[in-house]
């Protein structure tokens, strides 16, 4: 069970050492209705991460939808196309407050055709006589909160029509947006 919600306060018995986290979740419906099925649970798994707004699974899907549409046009394949798509609109990958960068033997070509790691040739160097690359690693659609999807979709669908493939009307555009919950201008 997931819930959303805040961290209220935090306990400490002294007599065992142990710590006990009072959440209010938002949720309370539902809450209500685990309650019984979740204190029964003798060990629980416990995560507490920060929240995002969920986005729409469609979102995620019209955009791949719109990577084969475009990568045909193109003649590239999908992977590559996806990659330069969300290096164009997408989020690059941070741990903590560092941009991460790989450098790696590896050439862009075939960096590009990657399906799983997002990449972006920022810069090749040469090192004990061999050339070295390196790429800004971008985040995969799959983590993107409703922003950023919209963000994504947005250029995504502009470079779709940039090359005349049909994409859904400007209105189904507004309808997925406002299932996001997002605003119906373009996100910035």
């Amino acid at each position: 069970m997931e819930f959303s919600g805040k961290v209220e306060r935090l306990d400490q018995n002294f007599t065992t050492g142990q710590f006990s986290i009072t959440f209010t979740v938002n949720e309370s419906a539902a809450v209500k209705n685990s309650f019984d099925s979740i204190s029964k649970i003798n060990k629980l798994s416990v995560k507490a991460v920060k929240y995002r707004e969920k986005r729409s699974l469609d979102a995620n899907s019209y955009f791949h939808v719109l990577v084969c549409k475009i990568a045909e046009a193109v003649n590239i394949s999908k992977p590559h196309c996806k990659n330069i798509l969300i290096a164009k609109y997408g989020q690059l990958e941070f741990i903590g407050d560092e941009m991460v960068v790989i450098k790696t033997n590896i050439p862009p070509e075939q960096m590009l055709e990657q399906e799983t790691l997002h990449v972006l040739p920022c810069g090749v160097k040469v090192e004990n006589d061999k050339e070295v690359n390196f790429y800004k690693v971008y985040r995969g659609s799959h983590t993107y909160n409703t922003k950023e999807m919209s963000v994504l979709i947005d250029g995504t669908v502009e470079d779709a029509q940039g090359l005349k493939i049909d994409t859904i009307t400007p209105n189904e555009i507004q309808q997925i947006k406002e299932r996001w919950g997002v605003k119906i201008e373009k996100a910035i």
